[in-house]
């Protein structure tokens, strides 16, 4: 065989080794990529209960309702259209409250509400912690440049 038809063969083989090794990762990426329903997609979609699927929207304000265990907690996930109730156990993270943004892991029951197995708050880029909450940073002492001159 010439070296030029063993260089051809090789480049074909290389190809076709690019782009099987191309196929794999995104069939692979394609199972592991998580994404959320919001209520709307949830309320058309086919999901059967029991299913694992992520929820996410902006707690209603006013929904969220604490059981007298300390522990379980209630509430409503809605978007533009639609609601979804939502029930969890467990602690809720530190940035969950009315009116935020959350994703839940967790399965469609049978009687249609959400079972959340955890919960992710998200948050805005003005985030600011509840212990800052009260500190006007926009008075003169804290614009002052921290660097000596």
């Amino acid at each position: 065989m010439k070296p030029k038809h063993q260089r051809l063969l090789l480049a074909v083989i290389s190809v076709f080794a690019l782009i099987g090794a191309g196929l794999i990762a995104a069939a692979a990426l394609r199972e592991e990529a998580s994404y959320f329903y919001t209520p709307t997609t949830l309320a058309n979609a086919n999901v059967a209960p029991g299913k694992a699927i992520r929820l996410g929207g902006m707690v209603q304000k006013g929904s969220i309702v604490r059981a007298p265990d300390g522990v379980s907690i209630t509430f409503t996930v809605q978007d533009k259209d639609k609601t979804q109730k939502v029930t969890y156990r467990g602690i809720t993270p530190d940035l969950f409250v009315e009116g935020s943004g959350v994703v839940a892991d967790g399965r469609l029951g049978p009687d249609g509400i959400f079972v959340a197995d955890s919960l992710l708050a998200k948050h805005d880029e003005n985030y600011v912690p509840k212990e800052l909450a009260d500190i006007d940073m926009t008075s003169a002492e804290h614009t002052k440049d921290t660097l000596s001159k």
